[in-house]
């Protein structure tokens, strides 16, 4: 029966790959990769030689149809991002869906994600958060700002180094100064940073320096006001009307 193995690879520490993922990797009878140049590379760090074939978001409607007819054909089909998990802001879901549609088991191994790390390492609450991975660019950038302005939870964003201070501008003007963020980045890598502060802090710290390397923005959530109601007993008696 077919089966596609949806395998993390490193987000930037090549010792980060599991036991468990090499031997996946070298069982696999095709490899569909983001970029084939970087998973080569892994690949021949780890003396694999096995077949690989590109899917990325650029073709990744164009080729489904044929990409599914190849897990068809095998026992065990793999797919790989450049870095992380698949599917996670990297192509993977379409395949995904449309495997479980034909009927193609799926497995996906536990591992790599730049986001956990940058949450966890933040010293932001981490036990309720939403993702919301790369904000638009454009069109409806600034309504998805205003609406993340209002969440309570702590918020993930996925930004790139060339529009970093664009965004943290802009957290600045929807979220306020004084809200607290960390920029996390080059997660695992030699020069893995966390700056951590209030927006505007952290903004300044990164008008200073050329900024370089994956981008993962840990934003606090909005503080809730609760306001507390009068119980019961709080609420005072009416006072007894005499009848005439």
């Amino acid at each position: 029966m077919a089966k596609l193995i949806l395998v993390p690879t490193p987000i930037g520490n090549l010792d980060d790959i599991t036991l468990r993922s090499i031997k996946i990797l070298e069982k696999a009878e095709v490899i569909f990769a983001e970029d084939t140049r970087v998973t080569r590379r892994l690949l021949d760090h780890l003396g694999i030689k096995n077949t690989v074939i590109s899917f990325h978001s650029q073709n990744e409607h164009r080729q489904l149809d044929q990409v599914v007819r190849k897990i068809q054909e095998v026992t065990y089909a793999v797919l790989v991002s450049d870095a992380g998990t698949p599917g996670i802001s990297d192509p993977g879901f379409l395949l995904v869906r449309a495997c479980i549609q034909e009927g193609i088991s799926i497995e996906c191994l536990p591992g790599p994600t730049a986001f956990v790390p940058a949450l966890v390492a933040s010293g932001l609450p981490c036990d309720k958060f939403v993702f919301e991975g790369f904000l638009p660019h454009k069109k409806g950038r600034q309504t998805r700002l205003k609406l993340l302005s209002e969440e309570s939870r702590t918020i993930v964003l996925y930004e790139s180094p060339h529009r970093l201070l664009k965004c943290l501008t802009e957290l600045i003007t929807f979220f306020g100064a004084d809200r607290k963020v960390c920029v996390c980045r080059e997660i695992t890598k030699f020069y893995e940073e966390f700056a951590r502060g209030s927006a505007e802090e952290v903004l300044l710290h990164f008008q200073s320096k050329e900024v370089k390397g994956e981008i993962v923005i840990i934003v606090d959530g909005k503080e809730e006001i609760i306001v507390k109601s009068k119980s019961y007993k709080d609420k005072k008696p009416k006072e007894k009307q005499e009848i005439t």
